[in-house]
């Protein structure tokens, strides 16, 4: 979690008007006590009236609250497509993400901004993902977040199977189909693999490191230098 949003987080649980200890909010954050010391001395500094000492607890004065988030009408209309095509499209975690971050964007918004939100008519129909399909976006993307080795029963485009050791390293939408980019260990090559077509995914409780010319980055350049538009349906 980057240091701002840390320090966003310890503002909405001080928001509840309840003495909150530092073991608290190192739990729940996932720091130390020490840094949630340094982090609540940086917020007072700044003007936040929040009130306590180590080893009691801190409380929040009434009275304050964060500016009202200010987007325009477009930015709106960006940021509600995206959150619902995350949420028709993406893994369960996603999908509540996304719920979750319309009601606090909702919450958040002036007065006379939050009917936007309901006003913008851009929708996608939810039941096109199956629950399995979800839990595998998830496993999928938890896996390329945190660099875990993984092994798929895979088929191909002809029905052929076989098995693939793999480096997940992120993942595609191409508008109905989802699709993991990865280091092949079998091809020894990057490799996009179609989520519908994954038969089995075991996770071999191995990590990996970035290594030159097997990164995501790497896969970018590859494509723009050798894959005009026209022929990027082959990939999937």
């Amino acid at each position: 979690m980057r240091r701002a949003d840390r320090l966003f987080q310890i503002v909405q649980y001080l928001r509840g008007g309840r003495l909150v200890t530092a073991a608290t909010l190192a739990e729940r954050l996932e720091v130390s006590e020490r840094t949630i010391y340094r982090d609540i001395a940086d917020l007072q500094s700044t003007g936040v009236p929040i009130d306590g000492e180590a080893g009691v607890g801190y409380i929040m004065r009434e009275g304050f609250d964060l500016p009202p988030l200010m987007f325009s009408r477009d930015e709106i209309v960006a940021l509600v497509t995206g959150a619902r095509l995350a949420r028709a499209w993406g893994g369960a975690a996603v999908a509540r993400a996304a719920e979750e971050a319309l009601i606090k964007i909702e919450a958040v918004l002036p007065d006379g901004e939050r009917s936007r939100i309901n006003q913008t008519e851009i929708h996608a129909p939810q039941f096109m993902m199956r629950d399995e399909d979800r839990h595998r976006f998830d496993l999928l993307e938890r896996a390329a977040d945190r660099r875990h080795v993984l092994e798929i029963a895979y088929r191909d485009a002809e029905g052929a199977a076989t098995s693939r050791r793999i480096r997940p390293l992120g993942l595609w939408f191409w508008g109905k189909v989802w699709t993991l980019v990865a280091w092949c260990e079998l091809r020894t090559d990057f490799r996009a693999f179609r989520l519908d077509r994954m038969d089995e995914i075991r996770e071999t409780g191995e990590g990996f490191r970035p290594e030159r010319g097997r990164t995501l980055a790497d896969y970018y350049r590859r494509m723009e230098r050798d894959v005009p538009p026209a022929d990027a349906e082959r990939y999937v």
